[in-house]
């Protein structure tokens, strides 16, 4: 896994719009999506209190490509991923959060150090076997109280599917759909766990984003976020 990112640090983006051209619609309209999601789950999970600091912590977190869009959502972001090259260009790119490599199941930080831990469409790169050990690590550096959250692709979404087949380093792919998540989060034992479906509508205006919201329950977006509290 780490030999093939690594062959896709310097055109990771390109390889992406590929695999998305047929929509219409550039990456960084999925990322702006995913980061808007991100800053909102710091307020309703309410991670925020009493002025505290919120440290985040992105696994599998690649070039960094969703790093850019997240200034000012953490008081600190840490980004780990098992591609070294990867590493080495997020850095260059978001000198502001602070990156290491990753090659072992366990991820290299202390107990409890973030209140927040998420995945962007990392665990479909997981071997199914390895799913709740990845969700156990998750917990394990995240504190009581804190939150862990995977975003993932919605397998029931045809688009979605299409995308996924186009793209060159997502032939490994195995997809679980939200209820597997929440199972996961389950047998892990974290608690309150929530799912919403988004990127639903090609749109970032607000009506656009009320409209799923209201709908974030049904399996239509074409990617979907589960998180869950320690």
């Amino acid at each position: 896994m780490a030999e093939l990112f690594d062959s896709y640090n310097s055109n990771y983006g390109e390889a992406v719009e590929g695999s998305i051209r047929f929509s219409g619609l550039r990456h960084d309209f999925f990322l702006v999506a995913k980061a808007d999601l991100l800053r909102r789950l710091v307020v309703e999970r309410k991670l925020r209190q009493d002025g505290s600091a919120v440290r985040a912590l992105d696994v599998g977190c690649g070039v960094g490509s969703l790093h850019r869009y997240l200034d000012g959502a953490f008081d600190s972001l840490d980004g780990c991923d098992v591609s070294q090259d990867s590493i080495l260009r997020a850095g260059q790119d978001n000198p502001s959060v602070t990156y290491r490599a990753c090659t072992s199941p366990s991820l290299p930080y202390e107990d409890g150090a973030f209140d927040l831990a998420f995945a962007s469409c990392v665990v479909h790169h997981v071997p199914p076997s390895s799913w709740s050990d990845f969700l156990l690590e998750l917990r394990r550096v995240v504190r009581p109280g804190g939150v862990a959250c995977i975003i993932e692709h919605n397998p029931y979404n045809p688009l979605t599917r299409l995308a996924v087949f186009r793209c060159p380093f997502d032939h490994d792919a195995v997809l679980l759909n939200a209820a597997n998540a929440a199972s996961l989060f389950r047998e892990t034992r974290f608690r309150d766990i929530r799912s919403e479906h988004f990127l639903l509508l090609p749109s970032a205006r607000p009506f656009a984003r009320r409209v799923e919201r209201a709908l974030a329950s049904l399996p239509l977006g074409a990617q979907y976020a589960c998180s869950a509290q320690v």
